[in-house]
């Protein structure tokens, strides 16, 4: 309660200090006060300074016995005299005294630093998702404002779809709770959020948007420029995000494949002097390696340009077609209900067997259920069978093969399902545009959504046209336009689809003429579509480094294994002196280092795979199909060429 009280008491004396701090939380939307978040960063940095405390108490024990026995440190060639303190006994006890506190000071300071840098980072993060989508909510705007709408009735409408839209809808949800919960008009709550919002963007977009309002202008002309703007700015972004992509790519196959690769050989020489090697190669194998190819995958993860993720909730709909039909309710009917419910699970059990490829076709996690028990399986099934080797070497060299199955058995179900899917979708993705376009042109010459459905049935539009087929059933059994859309939709299920749906579902709501807005959504779908060639013939480069990098490393680590090693196992010791450089030339363990530069590979054919993907197609899953392809070759090479 003292510090709170302090807190307080700090805040109303100096409110300009922490006044960026709190147009950071605000912005943020982090929902917490500046008096209680200064009370979370104070919280966090004791605990902070505690961590660092016991760190610089236990890590000064080496550094101070190191100064006490003179084995190592700055030569004192001053000739400057210890103090007597520091000579005595009590010399450990002040040092480790001296480190806990600076630690604590040094941690204290840091977290409390890094808490005041947190809404400012997380204000950043929401700047960049906003600006992802501002071009489909602008569209949407567009959209309903053609078709007659009121200012306030399309921000309602877009921050209820904020499972479609993402960051943007959940901004402007904020002009609606000003105007519902503290009743301000609609120009007031614009400023508002242009006031707070975190993207630049967007406070351009309102700060414009305000002066068309007060001018009178023509809003729905003034929103249909902002989108065909927003879209050219797309391919301005594209690139800068494709240059600093090349950077990353390039500092990883520096860092990450050839730097390894550098130290692994002078691992090796070294090992010549004994097995003193072997540890700082280990390390280098299952530390350095994996956690630098971790960091790079969250570094490409953080700076990729990642669409929205969307989301669908099922909502229970009442049907009152049959509104005036008298209903009798009958007693000990509740088995009949129950009877249904069983025929569902039964018919949903019996489409998966029929069908069994489906589900995992449309959700690729599902191969995980059958792969993953599979594999753990097999894994028991060789610990059994595998003989107790003497040496551990040997039953490590044994075992290790079949470890790398198993990974294979869980991978390799996963990456072909997914490639299955992706193609099915890049390939309807890709021919929504030209849809769009033809949708647009038949309903401009004055005939309805329903029936440009029914003559765009008889295109040819590939993987498309199945599903345009299906719409139009949808609609001959009586289903809405609006509902068959939702459908595809739902069975397709990419948030680019998702996005352009609801824009047209919801233009066909408020006009039966929308072909400007098939235009837009036609002319913004080729965008991403262009956008997602530009980047995969970009990077398509670097994929081919990355595969060009592994062979290099998987033909160095051969010639090791198979050229030096053995030399260097039939080196005799006779004659040798007992002591300097080859002193421990007869002691190199060359069966562990020859499993440390297996698994090297393995490790790099790994991580190396699912970094290519990610560069490539933005997304960890496709690059598990790289981690297999190098996974076999490194395994083939060790196993059935290597001999």
């Amino acid at each position: 309660m003292i510090v709170r009280d302090y807190i307080h008491q700090l805040v109303r004396r100096d409110p300009v200090r922490y006044h960026s701090l709190h147009a950071d939380l605000v912005s943020a939307r982090s929902g917490v006060t500046l008096e209680q978040y200064l009370w979370r960063a104070f919280r966090v940095s004791l605990l902070a300074g505690v961590l660092l405390a016991g760190i610089g108490y236990f890590g000064s024990m080496f550094l101070s016995l190191q100064m006490v026995t003179g084995k190592a440190g700055i030569t004192n060639v001053f000739n400057i005299g210890i103090p007597s303190v520091l000579s005595s006994g009590l010399s450990t006890v002040y040092m480790q005294a001296a480190a806990a506190i600076v630690g604590f000071l040094i941690g204290v300071y840091a977290g409390y630093v890094l808490m005041l840098r947190l809404p400012s980072i997380e204000k950043g993060n929401r700047s960049i998702k906003i600006n992802l989508t501002l071009h489909n909510a602008v569209a949407y705007m567009y959209a309903m404002r053609r078709g007659g709408a009121q200012l306030m009735t399309i921000f309602r409408s877009l921050s209820d779809r904020s499972n479609i839209y993402g960051e943007v809808a959940l901004e402007f949800r904020q002009i609606v709770r000003d105007a519902d919960f503290f009743g301000y008009d609609v120009v007031t709550a614009i400023r508002h959020l242009s006031e707070t919002t975190p993207s630049e963007k967007l406070k351009n977009f309102l700060e414009d948007l305000l002066s068309v309002i007060e001018s009178g202008g023509d809003m729905a002309e003034f929103l249909g420029t902002r989108v065909r703007m927003y879209q050219e700015e797309a391919r301005f972004e594209q690139r800068q995000f494709l240059n600093v992509l090349s950077i990353v790519a390039e500092s990883y196959v520096t860092l990450f494949v050839a730097g390894p690769l550098f130290l692994i050989i002078i691992m090796v020489v070294m090992g010549m002097m004994g097995g003193a090697a072997v540890l700082q190669l280990a390390i280098i194998t299952y530390a350095v390696m994996p956690i630098g190819s971790l960091v790079f995958i969250l570094l490409i993860d953080l700076i990729s340009i990642k669409a929205e993720k969307t989301e669908r909730y099922v909502r229970t709909k009442w049907l009152h077609t049959y509104s005036e039909v008298r209903v009798v309710k009958r007693d000990n009917e509740e088995y009949l209900f129950e009877q249904l419910k069983k025929y569902d699970r039964i018919r949903a059990i019996g489409h998966h067997l029929r069908h069994p490829l489906e589900s995992f076709v449309s959700n690729v996690n599902h191969t995980l259920y059958i792969t993953v028990p599979v594999a753990i399986l097999y894994i028991m099934l060789v610990l059994v069978r595998v003989p107790q080797y003497q040496n551990f070497e040997t039953y490590i060299a044994v075992v290790d093969d079949h470890i790398v199955i198993a990974l294979l058995i869980i991978m390799i179900p996963y990456a072909i399902f997914y490639e299955i899917w992706s193609q099915k979708v890049l390939g309807i993705q890709s021919l929504i545009p030209d849809f769009l376009e033809r949708m647009s042109g038949i309903n401009q010459v004055g005939l309805t959504i329903a029936q440009a459905i029914a003559i765009m049935v008889n295109t040819n539009l590939g993987l498309l046209s199945y599903e345009i087929r299906r719409i139009k059933r949808d609609m001959d059994w009586g289903a809405n336009f609006t509902e068959a859309l939702m459908r595809f939709e739902e069975r397709v299920s990419t948030p680019s689809i998702a996005r352009t749906v609801t824009l047209i579902t919801k233009a066909s709501e408020m006009s039966g003429q929308i072909n400007e807005v098939l235009s837009i959504a036609s002319s913004d779908a080729k965008m991403s579509e262009v956008l997602k060639r530009e980047r995969l013939s970009e990077m398509f480069i670097y994929t081919a480094i990355v595969y060009l990098s592994f062979f290099v490393f998987l033909f160095v680590v051969a010639v090791l294994t198979t050229q030096f090693l053995p030399v260097l196992a039939n080196v005799t010791t006779t004659g040798m002196p007992q002591t300097g450089a080859l002193a421990g030339l007869g002691s190199i363990p060359v069966e562990t280092f020859g499993r440390l530069l297996y698994h090297a590979c393995l490790i790099q054919a790994l991580f190396s795979g699912l970094i290519a993907g990610q560069m490539g197609e933005s997304a960890l899953s496709a690059g598990v199909k790289h981690s297999c392809i190098l996974l076999i070759i490194a395994l083939v090479a060790f196993n059935f060429v290597l001999i």
